[in-house]
């Protein structure tokens, strides 16, 4: 079960929820562009002695183990700590980061004139949202800004019965109005994309981000009920070499990269069309990536926009005590992230 419905790895959703997101929150998606955050070029590398503090210690009784890979224009580092067994390119459970492969192939879709950010869930998929929802649009499940309902009466099962048990229960709100996380907006989009190609989610994401980028040790699980909301496996360079493509140009036209970080107009909005999440450093620097949790990792992947530092983490919590394997996290974040300054 990917973290959309345990409690680990939504630190960053929570923080930025409470925080000053980022210059140009609010703006409509046609007006924002990558970039936007206002990020300077970084002050200096990457720094080793910052990050093996950040994994000093390990195991304790709150984190077993931990990964770090930081790559990027600004030099690179990686490292492991703890109980982790194998390298730093051991691969393991995506969990929710897995989303942003299928907001890829969702703006993939979207920039070939098939789907529409303003297409409704009601038009896409007739009959799997109840008669008296509200039109939901492909851009409001990218940004989660749905108003679907908590997912607690959520079971496992296929695509279109998780979604059918999640809403099973509780009420939605309205949609547009507000953030509200939820993993089951990206199993609806799983099913509009296979609607619109009439192939499988796994055909459409291997032939158009897995197998273009060279992707050999990310795949979906075919067992894994989590599906387009959080079913990969994959290891740090594969999703550094992922990230990558998908800013600098390589999965996307010009006018879906901009779709990256154009957030919508909606109080606390922290997550942009393109599903990347904004979160604010201490330092005051914005980065976007996505988290996720699954199969006991909580993972990260986190970039500033112009590339300088790529971050991907994997830790190994005990769940003992929420806060300070947080504390880790933000810990190993700001590590990573040292150095890069933030304009204004």
């Amino acid at each position: 079960m990917t973290n959309s419905w345990t409690g680990m790895a939504r630190w960053m959703t929570a923080a930025v929820v409470a925080a000053a997101v980022v210059a140009g929150a609010g703006v409509p998606a046609s007006a924002a562009a990558p970039g936007a955050s206002a990020v300077a070029p970084a002050a200096g590398r990457v720094d080793p002695a910052a990050l093996r503090e950040a994994l000093s210690g390990l195991p304790d009784d709150h984190v077993r183990g931990a990964m770090v890979r930081v790559t990027g224009r600004d030099g690179q580092w990686s490292g492991t700590a703890g109980e982790w067994t194998g390298s730093a390119d051991s691969a393991f459970a995506t969990g929710s980061v897995t989303k942003l492969f299928t907001s890829a192939v969702v703006l993939q879709l979207v920039g070939e004139g098939r789907l529409s950010l303003d297409d409704t869930v009601q038009g896409l998929l007739p009959g799997l949202l109840p008669e008296s929802y509200a039109p939901i649009t492909v851009g409001q499940l990218l940004s989660h800004t749905s108003g679907l309902q908590k997912p607690t009466c959520v079971r496992p099962g296929t695509p279109v019965e998780i979604v059918t048990s999640a809403v099973s229960c509780g009420t939605p709100t309205a949609p547009g109005k507000a953030v509200q996380y939820n993993g089951i907006n990206y199993f609806v989009l799983g099913l509009a994309i296979e609607k619109v190609t009439g192939r499988t989610y796994a055909e459409e994401l291997d032939d158009r981000v897995l197998r273009p980028l060279g992707l050999r040790h990310t795949r979906l699980q075919a067992d894994d009920w989590a599906w387009a909301e959080g079913g990969l496996v994959s290891d740090a360079a594969d999703l550094r070499r992922f990230m990558t493509a998908l800013i600098r140009g390589g999965l996307l036209r010009p006018a879906e990269r901009r779709l990256l970080f154009a957030l919508p107009a909606v109080p606390g909005a922290n997550f942009s069309y393109g599903g990347l999440m904004a979160f604010r450093l201490d330092s005051g620097l914005v980065v976007w990536g996505k988290t996720g949790s699954h199969g006991g990792h909580a993972n990260g992947v986190f970039t500033t926009p112009g590339l300088d530092r790529v971050l991907v983490y994997s830790v190994l919590p005990t769940g003992k005590d929420a806060r300070e394997e947080i504390a880790r996290i933000e810990k190993i974040t700001d590590a990573a992230f040292s150095g890069v300054s933030s304009a204004g």
